[in-house]
């Protein structure tokens, strides 16, 4: 009997031992699942902060283009005749920036002819011209950049009114 009984207290606790590896097991399966669900959230996290800041560097850095933009508009305007190998240089180094501003995301709109829309205009004049319907764009002063939430500036325009 004695050989016996060595057994019988020895089943209970491997069974105890293999219960306690299990749960152990259990356990640690948990917790490692736990990281891999966190990683993958940080992952993400990430990649979405990383979006909004390239959005955020980009909007800015087109911002800080848009003076040198409104002055080479500004000196094209004020050339004398409008002809010469100079003015073709600016007016060529003007239209690669409003490429580059599209290329960031932001296209010009500069629209004559269409309704005013407080969204992407900026009234600074009404105009009388009877030969327009009232709140139709009647000249852009300044253009403006980008579409919706990705507006960098709306366009300044003059608007028509009611003749009186």
């Amino acid at each position: 009997m004695n050989e016996n009984a060595p057994k019988i207290q020895e089943e209970p606790r491997e069974e105890a031992t293999a219960a306690e590896t299990d749960a152990k097991l259990a356990e640690l399966e948990d917790r490692w699942l736990r990281a891999v669900a966190d990683l993958d959230n940080l992952r993400k996290r990430i990649s979405r902060d990383n979006e909004r800041l390239r959005a955020e560097e980009r909007a800015r850095v087109a911002a800080e283009w848009l003076p040198v933009l409104d002055n080479l508009e500004l000196a094209l305007s004020h050339a004398p005749g409008g002809q010469g190998a100079i003015l073709e240089g600016v007016r060529a180094v003007r239209d690669q920036a409003v490429a580059v501003m599209k290329n960031l995301g932001y296209a010009r709109h500069e629209e004559v002819g269409v309704p005013f829309d407080p969204t992407r205009h900026e009234a600074v004049a009404a105009v009388e011209r009877p030969d327009v319907a009232p709140g139709t764009v009647v000249e852009v002063l300044r253009p403006g950049y980008g579409e919706g939430k990705r507006q960098l500036r709306p366009a300044i325009v003059a608007v028509a009114k009611k003749a009186e």
